[in-house]
């Protein structure tokens, strides 16, 4: 059963206790209340200001499970907090563990602070859970799409034009790296995982899935070099950095093109392309 009173009171005091710097917004010079807006919680969380009004003044319907997890998200929400509001909203809380999809609150902070660069973070199924502006720039809004098509990895497989993003001599590879992957992980996690879910889609989608994961090749990593076909900016070679959360298995990905080289130059452009579309 939801606790109204008590959902209210929590969803307050933790946006009372946010900054918009501590989600990547601006302050602007006529800002009068202590912590966020609601209407600034309602963007973050992708939903209606009314709706989240409705939920901080004790009224509305009860919280579907999706719109709590985006909740949880918008308002940077520890996995202790998270569990707190889904209880609150009668609710059981997702699991835990390498299949979650809820970030941390460290790594959205991190996340928040990269405008100028393209940075995503992704779950060990290659899965773009949240992406900086540039990072939507460079590879478009992957993390709206939902369904098996969330992976890369399944995306390569099953449409191809997902692969005209990236320079044609790597595609061999990241083809076997892709398998090779997802086998890891489908071991590791076991059947019944989202990774096998994934791999029995893929075999029945994909000859070319099919024979790559018949050879049973493992241990192929990314390269720290990426080479992108991008349609308005031309080729750019990207230095990819990892930071990774355990914890979740979701890693955030960084892409740096060398100072003074023609990618940074490219890079540079992007931004500006990026931010046109924006408006």
């Amino acid at each position: 059963m939801i606790d109204r009173i008590g959902l209210a009171e929590f969803l307050r005091t933790r946006r009372e206790l946010l900054q918009p710097e501590d989600v990547g917004l601006p302050r602007g010079s006529r800002r009068r209340t202590s912590g966020l807006r609601r209407e600034e919680v309602a963007a973050l969380a992708h939903m209606s200001v009314d709706y989240y009004a409705r939920l901080e003044r004790e009224r509305g319907p009860q919280p579907s499970e999706q719109m709590l997890a985006s909740i949880a998200q918008g308002l940077h929400l520890s996995h202790a907090e998270r569990d707190h509001l889904f209880r609150l909203a009668g609710h059981t809380p997702p699991a835990q563990g390498s299949e979650s999809e809820h970030v941390s609150p460290g790594l959205l902070r991190v996340l928040d602070r990269l405008d100028d660069t393209p940075a995503e973070i992704v779950t060990e199924l290659g899965e773009t859970l949240r992406q900086s502006p540039m990072g939507v720039a460079l590879t478009g809004d992957t993390a709206s799409l939902r369904g098996p098509e969330r992976s890369l990895g399944v995306r390569w497989f099953t449409a191809p034009a997902s692969r005209r993003l990236y320079a044609p001599r790597d595609h061999d590879f990241l083809s076997r790296m892709f398998a090779s992957g997802l086998r890891e992980i489908a071991t590791a996690r076991g059947p019944g995982s989202r990774a096998a879910a994934l791999a029995e889609h893929l075999l029945a989608r994909s000859d070319e899935f099919r024979t790559l994961w018949a050879a049973h090749e493992v241990g192929l990593r990314p390269t720290e070099v990426k080479h992108f076909l991008h349609p308005e900016v031309g080729e750019l070679e990207l230095h990819c950095q990892q930071l990774v959360d355990p914890g979740n298995a979701h890693s955030l990905l960084v892409y740096t093109a060398i100072p003074g080289s023609e990618s940074a130059d490219k890079l540079r452009l992007l931004s500006v392309i990026g931010a046109q579309t924006l408006g």
